[in-house]
């Protein structure tokens, strides 16, 4: 079984045979509400993708030490979520599967058909709830890098972004019912090249939107023959992309 994930920046500069300290939160939430004992083997992240592996020597109530003896750094392929704000909890369904599958980075996209919008206070409480889904997600999936949330885009702010991308060579994929173009027929010289998947809200993407995206150099894909809602669309493409680009075999 793989060792439970705390998160804490101190992993960055762990050393074999030496000792971390983890104090706050995470050490409480491992102590005190999982009841971890000495003798239990954890893993220790700093969320940008150090891993210090290791044995619980000492406890409190909001610290733990751990004897270190493996460390490491995940270098998870750079895969980009833009999803669009829906309702019914769906776009936050996808963040969380997102994460799990292995998303590096979440963009909330206020697109025109998007029924929930995020103005004012209500903004920055929904990147907050969205970066709090992303690390329990992270840590559920034993990750040892936690996904960043982005500020909500509008239409021309992520035509503006997918423009910067695709110059620095990332590949940019629209989720569309009506495109001719399989995700699964994609070939990739570069398994490890940057992608963006672009997820429209439960009343599609515009006929505008989907051409500001193209000529910001995205492009059209369709995921399969059924239609799939905005929490699982987003997940089932990089699932697919995942398997396609051998990311899912053990390295």
């Amino acid at each position: 079984m793989t060792a439970p994930v705390f998160v804490d920046p101190a992993a960055a500069e762990a050393a074999v045979g030496g000792t971390l300290r983890v104090d706050g939160d995470e050490a409480r939430h491992a102590v005190t509400v999982q009841r971890r004992q000495v003798g239990e083997r954890v893993d220790v992240v700093d969320g940008a993708g150090a891993r210090a592996s290791g044995v619980l020597i000492a406890t409190g109530d909001r610290w733990m030490e751990i004897r270190v003896e493996a460390v490491g750094h995940d270098r998870d392929p750079e895969v980009t979520l833009v999803q669009a704000l829906a309702k019914g909890g769906r776009d936050e369904q996808a963040v969380e599967a997102a994460v799990e599958l292995g998303a590096t980075r979440i963009v909330p996209w206020s697109s025109d058909r998007a029924i929930v919008q995020w103005r004012g206070p209500k903004a920055a409480k929904g990147v907050e709830k969205w970066a709090s889904l992303a690390l329990a997600a992270a840590k559920q999936s034993r990750r040892a890098r936690v996904p960043a949330v982005d500020d909500a885009v509008t239409t021309r702010q992520l035509a503006a972004r997918v423009r910067d991308a695709v110059a620095a060579g990332a590949r940019v994929l629209v989720l569309h019912e009506d495109a001719a173009v399989p995700l699964a027929g994609l070939a990739w010289e570069d398994a490890d090249q940057p992608v963006w998947i672009v997820v429209g809200p439960e009343g599609g993407i515009s006929d505008a939107e989907v051409e500001a995206l193209a000529a910001a150099g995205a492009v059209a894909v369709v995921l399969g023959p059924h239609v799939l809602r905005a929490s699982s669309a987003g997940p089932a493409a990089l699932a697919a992309l995942g398997a396609l680009r051998g990311h899912w075999s053990l390295r």
